[in-house]
């Protein structure tokens, strides 16, 4: 902590970092176990991180280092379903998204955008930015002059808000699961920047101006986003198999997705083919070496193909193509034609990628895909983890500035009784049952060649 005199009393801007945060580790396990036989889904650049957080980005806001006031907004969401009903719909209906963490003095909230399902009624709530959580800073002095805020496991606390926007699972006092948070903060003195959406380039009038540009011709720049499949990720990065992923050639890690860069090729009333830089590799225990580059794309007819060259001792293939994905209405707008978390499938070629993890049709991570047609389109900005961005395999926060250093107790809030006040509760027989078969899974699947141990279809 520095003296109060060299504080800066001016505010200064958050621009990058990330929020980690499991909700609550007990409806997490409720949701996805064999009650409520649910899952969860990530959107607007989520990911996960270690066994139960959830990893939202881009942080915007504001910092005092005099007063210590701080705001900061991320971005991304969770939505969790259960107990599927016969008609489809589920009576588990939850989405989080957007969390904001505000603190003024000794106290801080963080607050959520809530869309739930009511027990019971069924009813149907969309409420911006509840106060959901009480946080406990534990004394800490929020004031300083570097250029990173960092807590780590600051416990929180359901409010009353939040417990009715929680559709009544849980009740107001609940410990939910501590909240860490890294966020970069511009040096005291710096001009602050105006609003920008950080874009690969920047559009200009000229691009403003044009409603379409269905142009024929080569493309000027594109880009991919694409995480694989989550669950896959998790077990290359889990207690199974220990590994990790690298990425080379240009190839960007967005959290929960890997962008490939610098597109080149043509796009023609709506049909594009391209190729993208970059590889990624993953690596680990029970044999598991999967490399994925030279990545390209093609739009036809609103049908997406994605393809890579794979690389592993299972298989070996140039221009595989992948999965497949929904495109769409890809006509080009102002210079951009863009297709955003499109939904897809594997390929009976990509299961063989995957060394028969995953079956033909299975649903992997959705595709983004942009292309620039001029040079002043402007491509979407990756998802900002700011400079302190872990590894892969290291789900803690690292601070990158010391001197800024507001770090929050090392104690994890209590769990308490764990379990949300729905239909049916989980035993301990229950979990102890499924754990033992999984156990059983996992020792039949080591004797499958190149990755061994591996999530199923259905996770």
């Amino acid at each position: 902590m520095l003296p109060a005199a060299t504080a800066h009393a001016a505010s200064r801007t958050v621009q990058g970092g990330r929020l980690d945060w499991g909700v609550k580790s007990s409806f997490q396990s409720y949701v996805t176990g064999p009650i409520a036989k649910g899952s969860y889904s990530l959107t607007g650049g989520a990911a996960t991180v270690g066994s139960s957080r959830f990893r939202f980005p881009s942080a915007t806001g504001t910092y005092d280092g005099g007063t210590g006031a701080f705001t900061a907004s991320f971005a991304g969401g969770v939505h969790f379903v259960g107990h599927r009903e016969s008609n489809g719909t589920y009576q588990l209906d939850l989405t989080l998204s957007r969390p904001t963490v505000r603190i003024s003095g000794s106290a801080g909230t963080l607050y959520l955008d809530v869309t739930s399902k009511a027990k019971g009624t069924g009813t149907v709530t969309t409420s911006s930015q509840v106060p959901f959580a009480s946080l406990a800073l534990g004394g800490i002095d929020m004031r300083g002059a570097g250029t990173a805020v960092v807590l780590d496991n600051v416990p929180a606390t359901l409010t009353t808000q939040g417990a009715g926007s929680f559709a009544g699972y849980y009740t107001a006092g609940t410990a939910l699961d501590p909240v860490s948070l890294a966020a970069d903060v511009e040096p005291a003195g710096t001009p602050t920047p105006a609003p920008s959406n950080s874009p690969t380039r920047k559009a200009t009038s000229k691009a403003d101006s044009d409603d379409s540009d269905d142009s024929d011709g080569s493309i000027e720049d594109g880009a991919v986003n694409w995480g694989v499949r989550r669950t896959f990720r998790e077990y290359v990065t889990g207690d199974i198999a220990r590994g990790r992923w690298t990425l080379t050639g240009g190839a960007e890690d967005g959290g929960a997705l890997f962008r490939f860069p610098k597109g080149e090729g043509a796009y023609r009333n709506g049909a594009l083919t391209a190729s993208f830089a970059g590889a990624v590799r993953f690596t680990g225990d029970h044999g598991l070496d999967l490399r994925l580059s030279a990545v390209r794309a093609t739009v036809e007819d609103g049908t997406g193909t994605l393809y890579a060259d794979v690389d592993s001792d299972a298989f070996t293939g140039d221009k595989v193509p992948l999965v497949t994905f929904t495109a769409g209405d890809f006509t080009a707008k102002k210079g951009l034609a863009q297709v955003t978390e499109a939904p897809a499938k594997l390929t009976a070629r990509g299961a063989r990628a995957f060394a028969g993890m995953y079956r033909a049709g299975t649903a992997m991570d959705p595709v983004s895909l942009a292309v620039a047609l001029n040079a002043d389109a402007a491509l979407p900005a990756l998802p900002d983890l700011g400079s302190a961005a872990d590894e892969t395999e290291t789900p803690s926060p690292t601070p990158t500035a010391a001197s800024a250093r507001p770090v929050a107790s090392d104690t994890t809030a209590s769990d308490g009784d764990g379990t949300p006040v729905l239909p049916v509760a989980l035993t301990a027989g229950v979990l102890s049952a499924a754990a033992a078969l999984f156990a059983v899974a996992v020792r039949r699947r080591r004797t499958r060649p190149a990755a061994g141990p591996a999530p199923t279809d259905e996770d």
